[in-house]
């Protein structure tokens, strides 16, 4: 019986190990947003080129998903998902004694590298823990923790820029070692963690063409791409340039900006919970419509914000919606797929999104310079209403379809 309660506890740990992962890398992600204008200002950037460094960041992200998603479904989960936390982290100290904009840009590629393999990886291992029909709440909290990761990161940039500098802000980039300090010594090995034998199952080892095995499988993999790059162009837009916008055109300080990136932050948390809940009751499809529509209305609204007040309820208004379906993603992609290939199809689909939706920090940067904050939020509401077209093709979101997916799975 201890034996027993032994394994139930350790996984316990193996999940919120995994779940706080994911907060820490959204710290580290996080400075860049409150460290921009600074940055702009000492390298002399234009807005294109600051928008790079994001941009930079995602095919780093791209690179490590890749990578790892197929290393985390061959090898020992438990393993690459402390690499992945190593690599970040110290990339993101490695930043503060950076002394051009190219070592910015190389530092962010590998802190990158770490932090798009991390996702897959601690998705699957808390999908081989947690039963499926509770997989959309588990992944909320894994959303959650992110964005705990985000508002420890304006907290930490509201206290420390001031005194400390931007540079001083990415030494906080340590922070995620005690992640993989806990990981390493507090979690013990675990079937869990080991792939299947994949080759009994697939007769090969796994990679990313099992994604496209079929027209149908192909055809949902590719649009859930689609949808993962609108999701993180209106997440990277809104996160990396509202706050230097609000900065710049609306005389906020950074302490200012630090208070409306919070309450997004707390709207987003409050999304999510309820998203990832309704999500096991009501299915993909509703959740996603409902999120979706929102999300254009309220992004197209904030561009009419006048007042601090007003600012801060926007905020967590559009918060709730636009990025509360985020976890969403790990959740279906995590049913829709083999548990043989489960880190390969979060990573690799996620990524992709990430990589071709960080070009949305180069694309607002150069609206910016042409137009105004009206023009950007149009543009942000209008990729939702082409990420709502998108979902509606797809008939494996269907609630019969979803929840026959979990069942078989």
């Amino acid at each position: 019986m201890s034996t027993v309660i032994s394994v139930k506890q350790n996984r316990k740990r193996a999940v919120l190990g995994s779940i706080v992962a994911s907060g820490s890398d959204d710290l580290s992600v996080m400075f860049l947003s409150f460290s921009m204008s600074s940055i702009i200002s000492e390298f002399a950037l234009s807005g294109a080129e600051a928008g790079a460094i994001a941009t930079i960041t995602n095919l780093g992200m791209l690179v490590g998903g890749l990578i790892f998603g197929v290393i985390g479904d061959r090898y020992h989960r438990l393993t690459m998902l402390k690499l992945t936390l190593l690599i970040f982290s110290l990339a993101t100290v490695g930043i503060s004694f950076a002394s051009s904009i190219e070592m910015i840009y190389l530092l962010r590629f590998i802190a990158g590298i770490g932090v798009g393999g991390e996702y897959g990886i601690a998705l699957s291992i808390m999908a081989n823990i947690v039963p499926a029909d509770r997989m959309g709440r588990i992944s909320s909290l894994n959303g959650i923790a992110g964005q705990a990761g985000s508002i420890s990161s304006a907290l930490l940039a509201g206290v420390f820029v001031s005194s400390l500098g931007w540079r001083g802000l990415f030494l906080f980039g340590l922070l995620p070692l005690a992640i993989v300090f806990y990981l390493h010594f507090f979690v013990k090995d675990d079937q869990a963690f080991y792939p299947v034998a994949k080759e009994e199952v697939m007769g090969e080892k796994p990679s990313m063409k099992h994604l496209f095995t079929t027209r149908e499988q192909s055809y949902q993999t590719v649009v859930l791409m689609l949808m993962c790059t609108i999701q993180i162009a209106g997440y990277f837009g809104m996160m990396n340039w509202l706050p230097t916008i609000m900065q710049e055109q609306l005389g906020l300080s950074v302490s200012d900006s630090s208070v409306w990136m919070i309450s997004t932050i707390l709207g987003m948390s409050l999304g999510m919970l309820f998203f990832g809940r309704f999500l096991d009751k009501f299915g993909p499809r509703l959740m996603f419509a409902i999120y979706l529509l929102a999300s254009a209305v309220f992004v197209f609204l904030f561009s009419f914000v006048q007042s601090q007040g007003q600012m801060l309820l926007a905020g967590a208004m559009m918060g709730f919606f636009v990025n509360g379906m985020f976890p969403g993603y790990g959740a279906i992609v995590s049913r829709l797929y083999p548990k043989e290939v489960q880190a390969i199809a979060n990573n690799t689909i996620l990524n992709v999104g990430r990589a071709v939706g960080g070009f949305s920090s180069v694309i607002i940067g150069s609206i910016m310079e042409h137009s105004g904050v009206s023009t950007v939020m149009l543009f942000l509401a209008s990729l939702y209403l082409v990420s709502f077209c998108l979902m509606l093709t797809l008939p494996n979101l269907k609630r019969e379809f979803y929840q026959g997916k979990i069942v078989h799975n």
